[in-house]
């Protein structure tokens, strides 16, 4: 009974830590800006207000931002799905010169930093005039030039499915590409689901690569517009706030829809 406690103990401070910024971001929404500077954070508002939300809406063209970065996560999430599983397969399966030694050489580019890869970036999307477009902010992401744990993920997922399954398909006349579709991804779908929200996730958070490739408002996505509103004269705190709300509820909407998936393939693969 003492150690249960304890590890409830443990992981309901785990929670309280998780979840702190989440309900301050939440509780703050609904106050006004003089209530946020001159109440305490944890204090809930007096006056509960939903003018924010609207001021949000109206003043900033936050529709906008939503949708840019609605196409966006989801061009990125389907092209890592599409050319991650490619290469994964290739390098799980396919045998062919010199794969293991190219394929650590390309996971090794996860120990790079990715600030040191966005000048580079910026000049060969400059060179091919995709400055400001949505191209150029979906273009480095969805080969996984700047996110290769996708193709490490999926890889590692491959090697635990028993080679006897797809040479039974092979004894049957299939092919690559028949193996793959037909064998490789249905029993994949934990994984891919996985994927699928750590791309979707990571693109609709990232906050650098637009900030540098994006200044006009038809490209600007959520995290470039919420930066926006905060500046060295004017910090409206209440309204910031409420836009960082909105810009959470559909991640939360994407992690009920793929929480199963998640979990699932941390029993299966045994990764965190």
């Amino acid at each position: 009974m003492l150690k249960k406690s304890l590890l409830y103990l443990v992981l309901v401070a785990g929670a309280a830590l998780s979840m702190g910024p989440y309900l301050l971001t939440l509780n703050a929404a609904f106050k006004s800006k003089q209530e946020i500077l001159t109440s305490q954070p944890w204090a809930p508002p007096t006056d509960p207000i939903l003018s924010n939300f609207a001021d949000v809406w109206g003043r900033y063209d936050f529709a906008t931002f939503v949708v840019n970065s609605i196409i966006v996560a989801v061009a990125v999430t389907i092209g890592q799905l599409v050319f991650s599983t490619l290469a994964a397969y290739a390098f799980a399966r396919l045998e062919f010169p010199g794969r293991d030694l190219l394929f650590w050489a390309y996971i090794a580019t996860m120990m790079v930093p990715q600030i040191v890869t966005l000048v580079p970036t910026f000049i060969i999307v400059r060179e091919l005039g995709l400055v400001d477009t949505h191209v150029g902010l979906i273009l480095p992401f969805v080969f996984g030039f700047l996110m290769p744990y996708g193709v490490f993920l999926v890889r590692q997922y491959f090697k635990t499915i028993p080679a006897s399954i797809e040479q039974a398909a092979r004894i049957d006349g299939a092919g690559t590409f028949t193996i793959l579709w037909r064998v490789m991804l249905p029993m994949s779908k934990p994984i891919l689901g996985t994927l699928a929200i750590i791309s979707f996730v990571n693109t609709w958070n990232n906050l650098l690569w637009p900030l540098i490739i994006t200044h006009s408002e038809s490209t600007r996505v959520i995290t470039r517009g919420i930066a926006q509103m905060q500046s060295q004269f004017n910090q409206e705190y209440h309204l910031i706030l409420a836009a960082s709300t909105m810009a959470l509820l559909p991640l939360v909407a994407v992690f009920l829809v793929f929480q199963r998936h998640i979990v699932r393939s941390i029993a299966l693969s045994g990764m965190k």
